[in-house]
């Protein structure tokens, strides 16, 4: 038995869950609202408040779902109710950050101003030049936003100029050597 996928998943006050026969869930909070498609094989149950995910057989492919169902279903309800957030820190001399309307403009070491857009359903912030903060309330979406503003000036071995999480530690390799 998924050690993940055994767990219940507590739908808390103020979120509605609906289950569809296709198995397509959808999960509506405080923060905003969410749907979708789960595969056909996964067994969903809702009972009063709390939602069990089970598997049809013990195949290997019902197994590997067992458990990705559960988290998919858990960070739908997560996600309405607190939200997610993922923070990126900018390290290098001249290397800063702006919003402006709903665009994020990076000044990171190139000739030009890189531009990205907020997608829908994600807010970029902007609290101090150095630091960028996306939030919303789709966990993948919240990753696959901050990967690619990361993804423009990605930190350098021997410095750690450019874009990293917060906290993320950089190793840093040693540079060259004068002749001896």
């Amino acid at each position: 038995m998924s050690r993940i996928g055994k767990l219940p998943i507590t739908i808390p006050a103020g979120v509605t869950f609906n289950l569809a026969p296709d198995n397509t869930v959808s999960v509506k909070g405080p923060k905003g609202a969410l749907t979708q498609k789960l595969h056909r094989d996964s067994i969903i149950n809702v009972e009063g408040n709390t939602i069990t995910v089970t598997r049809p057989s013990d195949s290997k492919p019902h197994r590997s779902l067992h458990g990705l169902t559960r988290t998919l279903v858990n960070n739908m309800v997560q996600g309405v109710t607190t939200g997610y957030t993922k923070a990126l820190e900018i390290q290098g001399t001249g290397y800063r950050a702006a919003k402006q309307g709903t665009k994020l403009v990076l000044t990171i070491g190139y000739s030009h101003l890189v531009e990205i857009e907020e997608p829908e359903g994600i807010t970029i912030d902007v609290p101090v030049q150095t630091k960028i903060v996306v939030s919303g309330i789709d966990k993948q979406l919240v990753g696959q936003v901050a990967a690619n503003i990361r993804k423009v000036r990605e930190p350098e071995p021997y410095h750690g100029k450019g874009i990293r999480y917060e906290g993320e530690y950089v190793a840093l390799k040693e540079g060259k050597t004068g002749k001896k």
